[in-house]
């Protein structure tokens, strides 16, 4: 595997750029000109996840920037940061340094967890919101807790808590990133295809990607008994005024889909909620036309 952190500049229509912002260095990906849609990758992934949208985006009068989240592909990896209060901080910080004072901030899984919380702890910079495949943090935090099917489904936290070994898994083999992108696809699809996981297993396998990855899951995990945790339930749990657009999947093997539907509660802006049948976890890729569909359609009704 390349261990070159160029080797997720990959090319194609956009433009690659490196900003600074909330003291470290970002990788973006850039296409069209128009308003701002911030894309925010999930795990184990990196800006790539959001190709297809890119040009779907750029083409329908959008300028379309999908991020390298801190810890990932060519952004910079620094050894703490990974709390959500700095990782919102990132994106706002990100947006000024685009040159602009607001964007929307669309977001997949972990990148649907930051965008989530944007309305509250960043709102002068969040214009609107879309999650895939991620329900509300206070609600996946609750079935975390309570609700069967997602504690099996969160089987996997309690490998990565520990020291070390998470790390030499996701780094050394790609049977840890296969096994992820496989186990939360639609069993029943063809994604993802051998070219795919190969790509995302190299990229997890950069320097101190594995370490970066754990420790989001570490800080979501940790914190909740921590006075760091309660803060962040205090903040999400204010209601988010700004447009919200959630896309979730009805294969989904990270994420149970039925949890979707209680994020309502935390909106009093319009809301849209849309459930694909066919697609697990990984919907910007698993069903890029009707995430494509979806998400212009959104954007043009509140431009």
């Amino acid at each position: 595997m390349r261990n070159d952190a160029s080797s997720v500049l990959i090319d194609g229509p956009w433009e690659h750029k490196f900003v600074s912002a909330n003291g470290a260095r970002f990788h973006v990906a850039e296409l069209g000109e128009g308003p701002l849609v911030v894309l925010l990758h999930g795990f184990p992934q990196f800006w790539w996840a959001w190709r297809n949208q890119l040009t779907a985006l750029a083409e329908a009068g959008y300028r379309a920037a999908a991020i390298d989240l801190r810890g990932f592909g060519a952004s910079d990896k620094p050894p703490r940061g990974y709390d959500t209060f700095t990782l919102a901080a990132d994106v706002a910080s990100i947006v000024r340094s685009l040159g602009e004072s607001n964007a929307v901030i669309v977001g997949h899984g972990w990148g649907g967890w930051i965008a989530w919380s944007m309305p509250t702890m960043q709102p002068a910079v969040t214009t609107a919101v879309a999650a895939l495949g991620m329900p509300h943090p206070l609600v996946l935090r609750r079935a975390s807790l309570l609700n069967p099917a997602q504690i099996r489904s969160n089987a996997y936290l309690a490998g990565l808590q520990r020291p070390f070994i998470p790390e030499h898994q996701m780094s050394m083999s790609p049977a840890y990133v296969e096994h992820l992108l496989g186990a939360w696809s639609a069993p029943q699809g063809h994604w993802p295809p051998r070219d795919v996981v190969q790509r995302y297993a190299e990229a997890m396998a950069l320097p101190f990607v594995a370490h970066s990855a754990a420790e989001y899951y570490r800080w979501v995990v940790r914190s909740q008994l921590r006075l760091d945790g309660r803060r962040f339930a205090q903040r999400v749990r204010s209601l988010i005024t700004v447009p919200v657009l959630q896309l979730q999947g009805g294969q989904d093997g990270a994420v149970v889909p039925a949890l979707a539907a209680a994020s309502s509660a935390y909106v009093t802006g319009p809301f849209e909620q849309h459930l694909i049948a066919d697609a697990g976890h990984f919907l910007p890729e698993e069903a890029p036309d009707e995430v494509n569909a979806h998400l212009v359609r959104w954007l043009d009704a509140h431009r």
